[in-house]
């Protein structure tokens, strides 16, 4: 069973909100992206995305491959989803974004810094 999570940057200036269980499956990579932000993932398909407010907020950074969509808020820095290299046809969510972030979490660790070894891994949870 689904539900409605809401969440944000630092600053609310971009609001979004998710579906996803209430119990929350969440990865911890330690590349060096996630790793230095602190990120915990949560992949989800696109269509359980929305954002509510403040596009006009979002500036996108790329490295690397060029496939990743690093978006982070132009006011605060925060980065509160992105489009991630593994499942470019879903949404990754800061769930560290999430308001309030949720009490029943999981959370598993992914070595990124062995990306191509292990992105099959997470390939599945952008699909519905």
């Amino acid at each position: 069973m689904l539900t409605t999570h809401h969440g944000s940057c630092h600053c609310g200036a971009i609001r979004f909100e998710v579906q996803a269980p209430q119990k929350l499956s969440l990865d911890r990579c330690n590349c060096s992206i996630c790793f230095k932000s602190g990120y915990l993932h949560l992949i989800v398909p696109r269509s359980r995305f929305k954002l509510i407010h403040g596009e006009e907020h979002i500036t996108t950074y790329r490295f690397g491959s060029m496939i990743a969509a690093h978006t982070f808020c132009k006011v605060c820095g925060v980065k509160p989803f992105y489009t991630p290299r593994s499942n470019p046809d879903g949404i990754d969510v800061n769930a560290q974004c999430l308001d309030p972030f949720p009490i029943d979490v999981e959370i598993t660790n992914f070595d990124g810094q062995n990306w191509e070894r292990n992105a099959h891994t997470l390939a599945h949870k952008s699909k519905d």
